[in-house]
Parts: C-alpha cells; structure tokens; sequence
C-alpha cells in the first residue's frame, strides 16, 4: 500500500513541495516519503488503538464528500506537522502549509480512488489488512460499508461509530451473515471487531 500510497502523494504534492522554495530540492522525495509514511502511521495507530470505526467512516464519505474537516484527516495534518518540523526543521508555519496543501487532497482522493469501481489502485479490504496487519483478512469490510455505510452504521444515534453500533448490526443480521459464511458470522467476527474496535 505505501508504494500506490507513495505515487498519489506524488501526484498531488507539486504546488505543496515540489514547487515551494521553502523546501530545498534535495529534500523534495524525503518530504513526500514522509508525507506518505506519515498518513500510514497514523491510520495504523488510529486502527490499533480501537478507532477502526473512525477510519471506516472515512472510507464511507461520498466520493465527492470534503474530507479536510474529518477527524482521521486532520489527525493524519497534525501527525505531519509535527513530523516535518522534528525531521526537517521546519518551522511550524511551513510544515502546517506543507499538511493543509497535502494531506486534505491525498486523503480525499484516497477515498474516491477507493470506492471507485473502475480504479483499481487502492481497495479497501487490502487497505484494512494493510494497516490492521492482516487482522481484518476473515471480514468483508466491502460488505460492511455497503451494507452499512456512513452514519446508518450509528445503530444507537449517540453520533459515534463504536463496538457497541457493530455489534448491534451484526447481531440483526446475525443469521444472514452465519448463512452467507459461518467463518464470518457470530462469535468468530465479533471477536475480532473487539479487537479492532475497543480500546
């Protein structure tokens, strides 16, 4: 993932670094490398730390959604700012213009890439093995979004993606689910949901 990753930062860094006299042109591919880096570490972390339900919702956005102002996007900024100014030197101005120019258009076209059936560059399940370090290989995390997606997945209306909302439609769908693959249903995908999904 970190190489495709790699290329869209790429892609989408030219005004932000390339081009920007702030940022010497030996450090150009050390810069867009920790970009990239930076967006993996903190999807990770964020995962591994029981936000899974965060970065679903991120992934459930409308493909022409504004994702600058999600919660996961603006944690992936703040990482990089901090990131940029401990590695480079950077001053917190350039490393805040650097994120705020990068980082809200990589993650947005990230998403659309994603749920774009006829892009077949990022995909979600491999991006949820990726970061879960292949915990997340026995779900249809596919299946989970369209069944679910965005907000429906707040079963109980508290505004928040929790265990507590997966569980809730897991357990109405339970015997679908059993039915559709037993490895998946019950006990075996709630186990790993808590895994993924509590702290």
């Amino acid at each position: 993932m970190f190489n495709q990753l790699m290329n869209l930062v790429k892609q989408y860094s030219g005004d932000a670094v390339i081009n920007n006299p702030a940022v010497p042109n030996e450090q150009n591919d050390a810069v867009m490398s920790t970009a990239s880096g930076s967006i993996m570490d903190t999807l990770k972390g964020i995962m591994s730390g029981g936000g899974a339900a965060s970065v679903l919702n991120l992934f459930s956005q409308n493909t022409n959604e504004d994702v600058t102002n999600h919660p996961v996007t603006q944690n992936v900024s703040s990482n990089l700012v901090t990131t940029l100014m401990n590695k480079f030197g950077f001053d917190s101005d350039k490393a805040s213009g650097i994120a705020s120019s990068v980082i809200p258009m990589v993650m947005s076209k990230l998403v659309s890439k994603t749920n774009n059936s006829n892009d077949n560059s990022f995909d979600l399940q491999g991006i949820f093995n990726s970061l879960s370090d292949n915990k997340t290989g026995g779900m249809d995390i596919s299946g989970l979004v369209s069944k679910f997606g965005g907000n429906a997945l707040d079963t109980n209306h508290d505004g928040k993606l929790n265990l507590a909302d997966l569980t809730a439609a897991f357990n109405g769908n339970n015997s679908q689910t059993n039915e559709q693959n037993p490895q998946q249903g019950g006990a075996g995908i709630m186990d790993t949901l808590k895994g993924l999904f509590s702290k």
